[in-house]
């Protein structure tokens, strides 16, 4: 069963420190506090830093894993991208039905099947197994009639209902590539990734030209 309950997280807020800190006059002397006084003795002696020999960075060209890894992300968020339908499964214009109870809707069915219900209705539907195969509109009646039992209510077919034979089933998004295409799509990530950060760069020169120019007529 697929049933719509949502609930709104409240914002974690995270408030300003309470604690005030003392006010001391300039001519006061300031004293460290026993943090301070524990940790005054490990100082860091810059001269004795050395750089270290042999390191050298890490590029996810050098990790096939990691490589592939992105590469299939990037062609998944691609496809989904270029594939993303223009009206969504339960937008308003895909309804197939209501169940009311009572005069008031306690859920919603849509063509493609999916469906959503209030927190009650959900409540007392409890679990209910889809039958196998079934989608569309056939499983969006069935479904209804499903709700409308449980409930004691009535199902109203919505005038954008369509048939079986006139539903499309949406195509699943494939996560299986070959060599090539995994290739491919790091040598593109990594394009983009260039050309993003030349565009930057791009940005932040013609900003300080601007502001270099700007002090320069003011002066």
């Amino acid at each position: 069963m697929m049933s719509g309950v949502s609930s709104a997280a409240l914002p974690h807020l995270r408030p300003a420190s309470t604690s005030a800190s003392n006010a001391t006059s300039s001519l006061q002397p300031v004293v460290p506090d026993a943090t301070d006084a524990a940790t005054s003795g490990f100082r860091l002696d810059v001269s004795q830093v050395k750089p270290l020999s042999g390191a050298k960075g890490i590029s996810a060209a050098d990790h096939p894993d990691l490589r592939d890894l992105m590469a299939t992300n990037w062609l998944m968020t691609h496809e989904a991208s270029a594939d993303q339908p223009a009206v969504a499964d339960n937008a308003p214009e895909n309804t197939y039905a209501q169940v009311k109870v009572g005069g008031k809707v306690v859920a919603t069915l849509y063509n493609g099947g999916s469906s959503v219900m209030t927190n009650a209705a959900a409540a007392t539907i409890g679990k209910l197994e889809d039958p196998p195969g079934l989608g569309g509109p056939d499983l969006a009646q069935w479904r209804a009639d499903q709700y409308a039992a449980r409930l004691g209510g009535t199902v109203e077919k919505a005038p954008t209902a369509i048939t079986q034979s006139q539903w499309i089933p949406r195509e699943s998004v494939s996560t299986t590539y070959s060599r090539e295409q995994l290739d491919a799509a790091f040598q593109a990530m990594l394009a983009e990734g260039q050309k993003a950060s030349a565009q930057r760069q791009s940005a932040y020169l013609a900003s300080r030209a601007q502001a270099g120019t700007s002090a320069d007529v003011s002066a």
